[in-house]
């Protein structure tokens, strides 16, 4: 099957924050129709990482307050490449900051779109092996974490125990615990 060639016409800055920006492309479709669409962009940020930490059969997990949903949110330790790092370098830091454990392997696992219509975000994917406890890292002012160490083979039964008390789990989770499963010997 051909496909059919999509040509970006334009693009621009609706708004910019801090963090975020808003933008419209127009473009001309498959089909030739000009469209417009609208999403967000993350600011002086060159990717965001998520770390799936393992010490022996348990995951850590961190349960985090998030203001866009308004509530505490269970997920996997992540952050931005903000600060000039690559990708592992990033998820290395994070992985301290936002737990307190350094790793001995971490291995690439996947890479994606977070929310392809909404955002222009890819996420890359790491899993974590021989973790050493070194202490939390300077987190970020705004970080509200908890970290969680979950047996794995009890971790949907947790998971489900945080969302019947009002926790949103991080859909993220359960897919990316069972691609790391390939890599584990459990």
């Amino acid at each position: 099957m051909l496909k059919k060639k999509i040509t970006l016409l334009d693009k621009k800055t609706l708004w910019r924050g801090n963090f975020i920006s808003c933008v419209i492309v127009r473009y001309s479709d498959s089909a030739g129709v000009e469209r417009e669409w609208e999403y967000i962009e993350r600011v002086n940020c060159k990717g965001i990482v998520a770390i799936v930490p393992v010490i022996g059969h348990d995951v850590l997990l961190i349960r985090q307050f998030r203001p866009p949903v308004n509530s505490y949110v269970i997920e996997f330790p992540a952050g931005l490449n903000d600060k000039g790092d690559s990708l592992l370098g990033a998820a290395e830091r994070e992985l301290l900051e936002e737990t307190g454990y350094s790793a001995k392997d971490i291995i690439f696992l996947a890479e994606g779109p977070l929310s392809s219509g909404a955002s222009g975000e890819i996420l890359s994917v790491f899993l974590a092996k021989g973790l050493e406890f070194k202490g939390i890292g300077q987190r970020d002012e705004t970080e509200d974490i908890e970290v969680l160490r979950i047996p794995i083979d009890r971790l949907y039964q947790t998971l489900e125990k945080f969302r019947s008390e009002g926790d949103y789990v991080d859909l993220k989770v359960a897919g990316l615990m069972e691609l790391a499963k390939k890599h584990l010997r459990l």
